[in-house]
């Protein structure tokens, strides 16, 4: 039942296996092309167990045992198994303070962000992606200073955000904040000040996911040519 089933966020594995499970549907002819888009595009927008399970729960993959959203792994504390745990490396230095004065500064790739670091865009900016970042703790503390200029930080899903800056003539942008991050993932703390400046955070899978979900598409994409030529 689906009300039985955990808050826990979802992993792409998971959202794999529902999209296969979908694919098998769809070549048996238990769905139809309309309600498979339907159903894919939900799935591999779905966030938690909850999400998912309603769309195979009608399937016979998913008859039997647990759901097809079941997780893979789980911890002993019930948690998804997740490699959060390689990314935070407690006791690193990592990098601290970024400064953009009338230019920019960026941060992106492999690197690691430190416990506390400092953003100074002052008729300039800079751009934190922490989405491949390894974090030097389980909260990581981002002060900026934005003056006439801004901050860009893009933080991979499953980070929990948490904004407290002050803007004057400016803003804090907190979009992304009160999602609650996985179990095990960092805390990210943006505070600060934004003068006639901002600062912006943004939520976007790691570039190899988007990759893999634009081959994904194109992939169904053929798939479902392949099938109305048939069907004609």
């Amino acid at each position: 039942m689906t009300e039985d089933l955990p808050d826990l966020r979802a992993s792409d594995t998971d959202r794999e296996r529902v999209a296969e499970i979908l694919r098998d549907a769809l070549a048996e002819g238990r769905l139809a092309m309309e309600e498979f888009d339907e159903r894919l595009e939900a799935a591999y927008t779905a966030r938690t167990y909850r999400e998912l399970e309603p769309l195979t729960a009608d399937l016979p993959a998913a008859a039997s045992g647990a759901p097809a959203a079941a997780p893979v792994s789980l911890r002993k504390d019930g948690a998804p198994a997740t490699a959060w745990s390689e990314r935070i490396v407690t006791g690193a230095e990592g990098s601290s303070v970024g400064i953009g004065i009338m230019g920019g500064f960026q941060r992106k790739g492999r690197w690691t962000i430190g416990r506390r670091f400092t953003a100074v865009g002052i008729m300039g900016g800079g751009e934190l992606d922490l989405r491949e970042a390894a974090f030097a703790g389980p909260e990581i503390v981002i002060t900026c200073w934005a003056v006439m200029g801004g901050v860009g930080i893009v933080v991979p899903p499953g980070v929990e955000v948490d904004v407290r800056g002050v803007g004057i003539m400016g803003g804090f942008d907190s979009r992304e904040e009160g999602v609650p991050g996985e179990p095990g993932a960092p805390r990210v703390i943006v505070r600060g000040l934004a003068l006639m400046g901002g600062v912006g955070v943004e939520r976007k899978l790691p570039r190899e996911e988007q990759r893999r979900l634009k081959e994904e598409q194109r992939r169904l994409k053929r798939e479902r040519r392949e099938a109305r030529r048939e069907l004609d």
